[in-house]
């Protein structure tokens, strides 16, 4: 080489997956020490299994892979970095290809160990690629399984490693965490055999389990649900940065909500429905997935499922103990991988009714110590910090006279928090820490802790200002809200403890957007939603009847013959379906989450309205000949089709885009899920087709053709409708927990307009342009409200009654935002929750307080 160009790095004196590393760190040194930035665009982009282009190098990719040295970055990875380094340097283009085969050669020496006696007499084994990853040695790839990438295994993997970030960064509010540590004895003195390790080790450790079945216990606030996540981050890490084995089964874990399983539902099937729900997994795959146990099932809160405090035997937490002791691997022979999360007196109480989890290391998370308390200050806050001042106060607290209660207060990563956050808003820690003269430390550290808790709203109100328009929140507010969203999540627990099948989302500790109306006055707002639907969808059949050529408001008749009894009937039929629908007990907001670019949308709009233009044309010809013609020629027929078949498929290509095996209702799944509205849809498809026959006197024969006809036609287009606008893209982000809710009205009122362009076509044939336009307007925008968007009318409804009685505030999805970002509530999944449990009993109202709501029974 020249001077210009000297030789980069050789990879192939590594000798494990460490030096490797080391060599594409030096490389990358050797290039100029490149920004993630550049190394970015430098790489390119490449398409992932399921068709997505994506960037070779994202930032926080590269930065891990070169960071982490027990493990081989995938090729890929390797490929477009030295390419990108090689680039940046200015290196010759044609000398690249050769410099990328001595990285393949390295790669490959390392990653496919050679059984052959070298030359110089070393015999290379499995070892120079240095210790197994964890997540190998776990069960990620246990089992011998056909070769090739699993799409499903794949996409199942990028949604939880998703999630699980997002997760995390909420509990954390960054990536710093205290040093939790964990071992086989509640009592971490008791730990003389060195088996007490850290969170970074929480894989490895699993990994080693025969069978893998874990049990983890610890007190409120030890950080159970951050060593969850701990744990699934690791073991995803394999099939992430290096795509897992070739040729082995791989297994995904997946952290769930355990308080989400209903009493005696069989585990499986409910495992198989959590993946389809929460993370978009097609019904087929998931249930592929739970079978060949391609499925590490982490359920954390075993805890939450029974009403706290405890009201006798836990008889949830034992059912589902009792299903995960039938859950068995794949043979049959062995018990099936699983890890399970439980708060210490829950365990206590299962542990008395002699029920636990069957062949399981249970492991215990331990208090912090004094150094791991000092030592995570010392991180929070090094030399400089505004608070840096305040160590040594703490510290004090700590080693004073009533160090014993400080240190027992402090005891845990929650507490722990607590106290810096109420620091950091500018509380003196002598004040928050004082400890009253007690015998016993326990009750002392009690005071602090609820004085802790006490100062964590006031603080954190202080630390998040409020960034959106409008005047900043108020910590009394504040607090009175939170205690009204406690109050509810109280009576969700009872609720859904007398009832065998709550609806999905009605927990202890989920805050669901749709499922937040009884909070208005469960009565009350039901009542006050039918009336409100019944009033939308008679507004909706008048303006049917108005628009309609067939009758007109001022004909007077002596009496109603067969097609205006007909038409009546179907009205009054339509507005019974509606008014009955709007009573439902929970109505459900649903749909898919996408996240399709725009091109993307404008290309499947133009594809479905040129794929609906034909079905148009030949729905307008049948209903030539049903007329005689008589009513209408082929130009209109063909002109009016086109142009509603057009506007159907329009909204059906924009609402499907780019859903490219994404998850689909079969026709009888789609019928089930929702059998009365579709039959409203038949309803209307008729009441549009009648008047064009009536005009043309059609006899009894005709009509009852024609409804027949129409109601058919139009119950498959809801169908059409319902499949395209459920499931999942492969596109999909993470669902936000009011992205459903979003999507309901925007949903139905679309379909109520698909519905008022067919009735401005049969307006239009009588009418004037304006009055059958404003006909059509109202009556389908009338019709969605009232047929199309039960959940979000529902909803809306008791938080209007809410906010108008002080419960909650008027913009209450501004509210939830920003008390995520102030570390009052989190995201988990598509729910809010509170930051943590402790925080929320202790804004919970006690039972005789909690009528200042005057929702008791929430009536």
């Amino acid at each position: 080489m020249t001077a210009d160009h000297p030789c980069p790095p050789d990879p192939t004196e590594a000798g494990s997956a460490a030096d490797f590393v080391r060599s594409l760190v030096r490389l990358k040194q050797w290039a100029g020490e490149p920004s993630l930035s550049r190394l970015r665009s430098l790489g390119g982009q490449t398409v992932t299994s399921d068709g997505v282009t994506i960037d070779a190098l994202p930032k926080s990719t590269t930065s891990h892979v070169l960071r982490q040295t027990d493990k081989l970055p995938r090729w890929d990875f390797v490929k477009a970095f030295v390419t990108a380094c090689l680039r940046y340097r200015d290196y010759p283009a044609e000398l690249i290809p050769g410099e990328l085969e001595r990285w393949r050669a390295a790669r490959t020496a390392l990653a496919e160990p050679d059984t052959r006696t070298p030359s110089g007499g070393e015999r290379r084994t499995s070892s120079a690629v240095g210790p197994e990853p964890p997540a190998v040695a776990a069960g990620i790839a246990e089992t011998t399984g056909p070769l090739g990438p699993d799409p499903a295994v794949d996409l199942l993997a990028r949604r939880v490693a998703r999630e699980e970030d997002r997760a995390r960064k909420g509990l954390l509010g960054g990536y710093s965490i205290a040093p939790v540590s964990f071992g086989p004895h509640a009592d971490a003195i008791r730990h003389d055999d060195g088996t007490g390790a850290g969170l970074h080790a929480i894989g490895e450790f699993f990994g080693g389990l025969r069978p893998q079945r874990l049990l983890v216990v610890g007190e409120s606030g030890a950080g159970k649900t951050v060593l969850a996540i701990e744990l699934v981050l690791q073991l995803l890490e394999p099939l992430l940065t290096t795509g897992g084995r070739p040729g082995r089964r791989q297994m995904v874990p997946v952290r769930l909500n355990a308080a989400r399983w209903t009493l005696g539902s069989p585990f499986e099937p409910w495992l198989a429905e959590q993946l389809v729900q929460d993370f978009g997994l097609a019904a087929k795959d998931a249930d592929r997935l739970v079978r060949d146990r391609q499925v590490l099932p982490v359920l954390d809160g075993l805890d939450e499922l029974d009403p706290e405090p405890s009201m006798g035997t836990p008889r949830r937490a034992i059912g589902l103990l009792t299903e995960l002791n039938r859950y068995s691997d794949l043979s049959g022979r062995r018990p099936g991988a699983v890890v399970v999360t439980c708060r210490a007196d829950r365990y206590t109480e299962l542990a008395e009714a002699r029920t636990g989890l069957d062949n399981a290391t249970r492991i215990h998370l331990h208090d912090l110590t004094i150094e791991q308390i000092n030592a995570y200050l010392r991180t929070r806050w090094p030399d400089g910090h505004s608070c840096d001042t305040h160590r040594d106060g703490i510290h004090a607290a700590l080693s004073g006279t009533s160090g014993a209660a400080v240190h027992t207060a402090l005891a845990t990563p929650w507490r722990l928090l607590l106290t810096v956050t109420a620091v950091e808003s500018g509380a003196d820690p002598a004040e928050l820490l004082h400890a009253d003269p007690d015998p016993d430390p326990r009750v002392a550290a009690a005071r602090i802790a609820r004085r802790l808790l006490d100062a964590y709203v006031p603080a954190a109100t202080e630390l998040t200002p409020r960034t959106a328009h409008g005047a900043p929140y108020r910590p009394e507010q504040v607090r009175s809200w939170l205690e009204n969203l406690a109050s509810h999540l109280r009576w969700q627990a009872a609720h859904t403890a007398e009832t065998d099948r709550p609806p999905p989302g009605l927990t202890p500790i989920d805050i669901v957007p749709h499922l937040l109306w009884p909070i208005g006055g469960r009565r009350r707002v039901r009542a006050l939603h039918g009336l409100c639907s019944a009033i939308f969808a008679v507004i909706a059949m008048l303006a049917f009847w108005a628009g309609s050529p067939a009758d007109r408001p001022g004909d007077v008749r002596d009496s109603l013959d067969l097609g205006e009894g007909l038409t009546l009937a179907l009205m009054g039929s339509w507005v019974a379906i509606a008014t009955g629908l709007s009573l439902s007990p929970w109505p459900a907001a649903a749909g898919g989450r996408t996240n399709v670019p725009r091109r993307r949308r404008v290309i499947g709009g133009l594809l479905g309205a040129l794929a609906g233009s034909p079905i148009g044309v030949l729905c307008g010809l049948a209903g030539l000949v049903l007329t005689g013609g008589g009513v209408f020629g082929p130009g209109f027929a063909i002109a009016a089709g086109a142009a509603g078949g057009s506007v159907f498929g329009a909204v059906i290509g924009l609402t499907a885009a780019a859903r490219r095996g994404a998850e689909r209702m079969t026709v009888s799944e789609a019928v089930r899920a929702e059998p009365v509205t579709l039959l409203g849809f038949g309803l209307c498809g008729a009441l549009t087709g009648l008047p064009p026959l009536r005009l043309a006197g059609a006899g009894p024969v005709a009509l009852a053709a024609e409804v027949m006809g129409a109601f058919t036609l139009a119950f498959a287009l809801g169908i059409v409708f319902k499949i395209a606008t459920g499931g999942w893209s492969k596109d999909a982000e993470l669902a936000h927990p009011r992205e459903a809710l979003h999507r309901n009205p925007l949903i139905g009122v679309a379909f109520g307009l698909i519905g008022g362009v067919a009735a401005f076509l049969v307006f239009v044939m009588h009418q004037g342009v304006l009055a059958s336009l404003a006909c059509a307007v109202v009556g389908g925008v009338t019709f969605g409200l009232a047929f199309g968007a039960i959940a979000w009318s529902r909803t809306m409804i008791g938080l209007i009654i809410a906010a108008a009685r002080g419960v909650l505030p008027l913009r209450l999805w501004t509210f939830l935002d920003w008390a995520c970002e102030a570390r009052l509530l989190r995201v988990s999944g598509a729910t809010y929750q509170f930051r943590h449990r402790e925080l929320q009993d202790f804004l919970t109202p006690s039972e005789g307080d909690s009528c200042y709501l005057g929702l008791s029974p929430y009536g």
